[in-house]
C-alpha cells in the first residue's frame, strides 16, 4: 500500500459519510414531500455541495503523485474533508418528525438560518485550497488564491446577506461549475 492509499483513506471515509447524508437528507425530503416548501436555490446549494464532494475525491486521485507527505498535509486535507462534511449535513432542510410543525421543512428558510452554516463549512474548505495547491500541487499563486478567495467571497455574501440567497446561487453554481472544469 502506497502513502497515498494509507492517507487517503481517511479522506474518503469521510467524503464517504458527506455523500450519504446529504444523499439521506434528500431522500427524507422526498417522502415528507406533501409538507415540504420547496425552493430551487436550496436544490443548487445542495447540489454544489454534492460536487464539491465528488471534486475533492477525484483531486485526492491527482495527489497519488506526491511523492512525500507530511502530517500537516494529511491533517490539512482531513480538516477539508471535514468541513465538506459540515456544509452537506446542513446544506438541505431535515425531518425532524414532529408531524405537527413543518417550519423546518422551508427550504428558503433554512438556507437563511442553519443553511448559512454550511456556508461557513464551505468557506473554511476554501480557506484549505491554498494550502493544497500551493505544497501539493504546486499551482501558481495567483491561482492558487484568486479562486478561493472569490468562491470564499460569494460564501461570505451569502452569510452577511441572506436575502440575496436566491441569486447567490447561481453565481455560486456558476463559480462551482468553473472550479469543476479547472480540476477535471
Amino acid at each position: 500500500m502506497t502513502q497515498h492509499e494509507y492517507i487517503f483513506i481517511a479522506i474518503s471515509i469521510i467524503l464517504g459519510l458527506a455523500m450519504a447524508r446529504l444523499l439521506h437528507n434528500a431522500a427524507l425530503l422526498v417522502r415528507a414531500h406533501k409538507r415540504v416548501a420547496f425552493h430551487w436555490a436550496t436544490m443548487l446549494w445542495g447540489a454544489c455541495i454534492f460536487i464539491y464532494i465528488l471534486q475533492l475525491w477525484w483531486v485526492g486521485w491527482e495527489l497519488r503523485l506526491v511523492s512525500d507527505w507530511s502530517i500537516v498535509d494529511f491533517f490539512a486535507l482531513v480538516i477539508g474533508a471535514i468541513f465538506v462534511y459540515g456544509a452537506a449535513e446542513l446544506a438541505l432542510p431535515a425531518e425532524d418528525l414532529d408531524i405537527s410543525d413543518d417550519t423546518e421543512l422551508d427550504f428558503l428558510a433554512h438556507s437563511r438560518s442553519l443553511g448559512r452554516v454550511s456556508a461557513a463549512s464551505m468557506l473554511g474548505y476554501f480557506a484549505i485550497g491554498p494550502y493544497v495547491n500551493l505544497t501539493m500541487f504546486d499551482n501558481p499563486p495567483l491561482a492558487s488564491f484568486a479562486f478561493p478567495i472569490l468562491g470564499g467571497s460569494l460564501i461570505a455574501l451569502m452569510l452577511l446577506k441572506p436575502q440575496w440567497f436566491k441569486w447567490l446561487s447561481v453565481l455560486f453554481t456558476g463559480y462551482t461549475i468553473l472550479i469543476l472544469y479547472l480540476t477535471a
